[in-house]
């Protein structure tokens, strides 16, 4: 039987993310396939040893394999790792299902609710895949920073302790440190709900305000991220951790999120459709903003935040309004 380190690992999707883990996993010298829909694309990667389009500045270690055919990545693969943008998960699971083994474990870096059915995504893999070991990854990563090496730490949340043990120390080196737990509701909510908060922390930046609006918004929305959590079933804990305060500073605090750039945009007066088109990638709070507000409303869970930025978005509310809709909201325990 193989050692782990010589068993190799498939990662489905090569845009900035799948294209940075796959680089990370074969750098620590764990054969590694990375496999997209865009044929042209893999070629141009296969041809230069790097993905011009998203991460040119890595260049692709040895043990990195650039498949163009999808079931020859999956052949022999003990875990397949997937990292779609949310409204794809589902047809990305759809697609690889043929082609999976019997025994062949599943991870994904993919955030967010899917709009559909307000299920988080491993709810969705449960209903495509049925019972098979799954584990998500999340937290504070930025793509371009694991390409470049930079120190970096993640969590990865799965009922079964030893494909979290295993994910973690594939992924792990002198850079980038994993860490494990079972709560894999919290970390899903965090990725989730971070991505609506970080434009409504763009927004407040692109008007003009300062760090003690941004301070704010985070804080609430940290806390909106928790009761939605909570009602869900989600450790509070959790929230403190990597995947919740962790993730929802980066993304609010930092010009490689693409939602706080977009905020920013907005904020500047910009409309949603120009601020998107600006970006030129998923921008994965919009799709959030809707799918966020629809489960909180189902659950009876106040999230006034994101509410109000689905309204910005999606009713055309003017941002100001939407701010002193915020600021004007009657005096509360801050606890509640």
């Amino acid at each position: 039987m193989q050692s782990p380190r010589a068993q190799p690992m498939t990662v489905i999707g090569a845009g900035s993310w799948g294209t940075a883990l796959a680089i990370l996993l074969a750098r620590e010298g764990h054969p590694t396939r990375l496999w997209g829909r865009d044929g042209a694309q893999l070629e141009a990667m296969r041809r230069e040893r790097t993905n011009l389009r998203y991460l040119p500045d890595a260049a692709f270690p040895e043990a990195l394999q650039v498949a163009v055919d999808l079931p020859q990545a999956l052949k022999g693969a003990r875990d397949a790792l997937i990292a779609v943008p949310s409204h794809a998960f589902r047809e990305t699971l759809e697609r690889i299902k043929p082609s999976l083994g019997a025994n062949t474990r599943i991870a994904w870096a993919t955030k967010g609710f899917e709009i559909a059915t307000g299920n988080l995504p491993h709810q969705v893999a449960r209903e495509v895949l049925g019972p098979r070991p799954g584990a998500v990854l999340s937290g504070p990563t930025f793509a371009k920073e694991v390409g470049a090496g930079l120190p970096t730490a993640m969590t990865i949340a799965s009922l079964d302790e030893q494909f979290a043990k295993d994910l973690a120390l594939r992924l792990s080196g002198p850079n980038f440190r994993a860490y494990t737990q079972s709560d894999i509701m919290g970390v899903e909510v965090g990725g989730a709900v971070k991505n609506v908060i970080a434009i409504g922390s763009g927004i407040a930046d692109g008007m003009g305000f300062g760090a003690n609006t941004r301070v704010a918004l985070i804080t609430r929305g940290l806390a909106e991220m928790m009761r939605l959590g909570v009602k869900l079933g989600a450790l509070r804990e959790t929230f403190m951790g990597l995947a919740g305060l962790g993730d929802l500073v980066l993304t609010c605090t930092d010009n490689q999120s693409r939602n706080r750039r977009f905020g920013m945009a907005l904020g500047r007066g910009e409309s949603p459709a120009q601020a998107q088109q600006a970006i030129h990638q998923v921008v994965e709070g919009i799709p959030a903003a809707q799918a966020v507000c629809e489960v909180a409303q189902r659950l009876n869970v106040d999230m006034p935040i994101c509410r109000e930025i689905h309204r910005i978005i999606y009713e055309n509310k003017p941002v100001r309004a939407a701010v002193q809709a915020l600021m004007g909201r009657e005096v509360r325990s801050e606890s509640e």
